[in-house]
């Protein structure tokens, strides 16, 4: 139950970052105080998100690239020499795939996402 919540965080979280980042190129990205501010604060909420998930949750997803998130989140987090290239990675790749997958997973695995009511 612990995991739906998680995994809903981490969903609300993508669909933001897409959002704020469509059709934005990357220098202004990069150049947008407010933009960029939000689009950390996401990539930060997801990476905390993935990380909070329990070994049975992790296990069941395993297209996620754990790897990946764990290291952007921590240059995202602790404002990092390679941020840049980590806010950049994560908007155009990691974000995407991510929620390709959680498609799939809520489709065939619904009951990682329930939450308890």
């Amino acid at each position: 139950m612990f995991n739906g919540a998680l995994l809903s965080i981490v969903e609300e979280a993508a669909e933001s970052v897409l959002i704020l980042a469509e059709g934005v190129e990357d220098e202004a990205l990069l150049g947008s105080r407010l933009t960029r501010q939000e689009i950390q604060r996401q990539l930060a909420a997801i990476a905390r998100g993935l990380d909070g998930l329990g070994p049975d949750a992790r296990a069941a997803l395993p297209e996620l690239d754990w790897a990946a998130w764990l290291a952007m989140g921590r240059e995202i987090i602790t404002a990092g020499p390679r941020q840049d290239e980590a806010l950049l990675y994560g908007v155009q790749s990691l974000v995407p795939t991510t929620i390709m997958w959680l498609r799939v997973y809520k489709q065939n695995q619904p009951e990682l996402f329930r939450q308890a009511g």
